[in-house]
């Protein structure tokens, strides 16, 4: 069932579920329900839409940013996809990587993978694993998709907005794109337009200008993307020194589980990847050994000689014993000039 079709189907029930997060955000600010505050500085990243916005590459980029001023900072996340039931997960304390993805979920696997440093915590009810964070030491937090997550206060609220989809059909959840009602976004002090090029620019800054009208004062900021380089695994772990170069002559099949496939595919095309094959699987995908071995099978008919996917991907695989290369290209965000001055202003850093 494609999306237009189950929007169309839940559109009845969009009033109620817009007023069910209207009430709740109500509650949270007149206090009936508890918010926590932390001696820490903390930072959101999230999104009013659903799907990839690329909000784990700005959480990167704000941990190396912080970590460079001086900071120890910890990232908290909800760890979707992982079969964890515990209340507190310490996926990374800084020094080593504790916790599989298929236990804690692929992002912060792939978050305390690419950090040296950094903390990286996950649970169902946030305010846990920052409590434990603050407590191993963390000076700053870094709540990942955490726009909804009104149980923690924040210093910096940070709204990402994806440049090729914008607020999809601005209609609310089940008969739209967006997690709760427009107005949520005057909450916010930043919105962050990610994946610029030269195909969306145009539409993305129409969409900024509409922002400034109706949110002023809040920031806007562009970021677009690029490639730092190709990862791969070796041993269970994932290695991040490999050049672009690393891929040339390579006929790759590529895969992905993630919200929007065919960003990861459009990239692929713009980087001139040769591509024997392409597939795409639901976000947070969970692979399994017959799933990876027909991956493999189909891949081989094609005359691949590798595997490609994101990040995201790799860390799930490094259990599977594999016949053909897996590689993986690393995205990092190309800041808007203003950007890093914004986050230091708001938080009070010494630049």
């Amino acid at each position: 069932m494609n999306r237009k079709l189950l929007f169309a189907l839940g559109r009845p029930f969009s009033p109620l579920y817009s007023l069910l997060m209207s009430v709740r955000a109500i509650c949270y600010r007149k206090g009936i329900f508890r918010s926590t505050s932390f001696e820490v500085p903390v930072v959101s990243v999230g999104n009013l839409t659903m799907g990839g916005t690329g909000k784990t590459p700005m959480v990167k980029y704000i941990a190396r940013l912080m970590q460079e001023k001086g900071y120890r900072p910890a990232i908290i996340s909800r760890g979707y996809g992982g079969a964890t039931k515990e209340r507190i997960n310490i996926v990374s304390d800084g020094s080593n990587v504790l916790l599989e993805a298929s236990y804690v979920g692929d992002e912060p696997r792939m978050l305390a993978e690419s950090l040296p440093g950094v903390m990286v915590l996950t649970g169902v009810v946030r305010r846990l694993p920052a409590e434990k964070a603050v407590e191993l030491g963390a000076d700053l937090l870094i709540l990942d998709d955490g726009f909804q997550h009104l149980a923690i206060r924040r210093d910096l609220d940070l709204v990402l907005f994806n440049s090729d989809t914008l607020a999809g059909n601005s209609r609310v959840f089940p008969g739209g794109d967006l997690r709760e009602p427009v107005n949520a976004l005057k909450r916010c002090h930043g919105f962050v337009l990610t994946g610029i090029n030269n195909h969306n620019k145009e539409r993305a800054l129409k969409f900024i200008n509409v922002l400034h009208e109706k949110f002023r004062p809040t920031h806007c900021f562009i970021n677009g993307n690029s490639l730092s380089g190709v990862a791969r695994t070796r041993q269970g772990r994932t290695e991040e020194n490999l050049t672009p170069e690393a891929l040339s002559g390579e006929r790759c099949y590529a895969f992905c589980g993630i919200a929007r496939p065919e960003g990861f595919k459009q990239s692929l095309e713009e980087l001139g990847i040769d591509l024997a094959g392409f597939l795409a699987l639901p976000d947070h995908h969970i692979y399994k050994e017959n799933e990876i071995n027909g991956m493999v099978s189909r891949a081989k008919k094609s005359g691949a000689s590798c595997l490609l996917c994101t990040e995201k991907d790799l860390v799930k695989l490094g259990h599977f014993s594999l016949p053909l290369p897996v590689y993986a290209l690393c995205q990092e965000i190309i800041p808007d000039s203003s950007f890093e001055g914004f986050i230091l202003d708001r938080l009070q850093v010494k630049k």
